[in-house]
């Protein structure tokens, strides 16, 4: 399995502390936030990832990361040369991933503890095939992707509803086999004008090959407002404290 990590993006809701800097270096706890998906593709046994950010900042990302050999991982990295969507940022990838199967993380979603239970799921379960996505209960699903659920499947997935049909957003890490690639080239724009990840998931629940898992071990965040980047600031100090044997 590949890994590919999306960084990209303007982060203008956390202007101007993004004014000089990507987003997903800013600090979350004691590292830059974009070390915490890293360290979920090592933990999920994960070596080769490919790292999508945009011409504006990859420089930053180059200079901050290298090579990967600090992670024991083997870093690539591919230019967006315009915000047109998650789906679009993950295109990049395609040659890199091949015939593989890739876990895709969104370098500006935290997970509090590993979701190595994630790609086992996948392997185990699924034995390599379709799409999963990783649940979690929100209070705001208007600001997510919002899955509509029966006993056991997801039945489909809404782009921020005005009326969501559950409280649980898709969050930011998604399990893809190599007809991803295949899929991207048919959607069309949303009426954003971007090339939604939701309708990707969407047509993998169309094949009637995608299936979830609900985020356990630990708490996630999404950092994509000062609230909740706050937010996650605290909870990582916290668990760093906890760590470290610091009262």
């Amino acid at each position: 399995m590949k890994g590919v990590i999306l960084a990209g993006g303007k982060g203008t809701r956390l202007y101007p502390l993004t004014r000089t800097i990507n987003k997903h270096l800013l600090p979350v706890g004691p590292e830059p936030m974009i070390y915490n998906p890293i360290r979920n593709m090592a933990a999920c046994g994960i070596r080769d990832v490919r790292i999508v950010t945009s011409s504006e900042h990859m420089g930053q990302m180059v200079g901050a990361l290298g090579s990967g050999s600090d992670f024991g991982l083997n870093f690539s990295y591919s230019v967006q040369d315009e915000a047109n969507g998650i789906a679009d940022a993950l295109r990049l990838a395609e040659h890199f991933v091949g015939n593989d199967n890739v876990l895709v993380l969104l370098g500006d979603n935290v997970f509090e503890e590993p979701i190595d239970y994630f790609v086992d799921n996948y392997r185990q379960k699924q034995q390599g095939q379709g799409a999963r996505v990783l649940l979690v209960e929100v209070a705001d699903p208007q600001r997510f992707g919002v899955a509509a659920l029966d006993e056991k499947n997801v039945v489909e997935i809404q782009e921020k509803p005005e009326c969501p049909k559950s409280n649980y957003a898709v969050v930011g890490a998604y399990i893809y086999d190599c007809r991803v690639f295949d899929i991207i080239s048919h959607i069309k724009p949303s009426a954003r004008g971007e090339y939604e990840i939701t309708s990707v998931n969407n047509r993998y629940i169309e094949l009637g090959t995608l299936q979830y898992d609900i985020v356990t071990g630990g708490r996630w965040m999404d950092t994509g407002t000062f609230e909740s980047y706050y937010e996650a600031n605290c909870i990582m100090f916290e668990k760093y404290r906890k760590e470290m044997g610091v009262e």
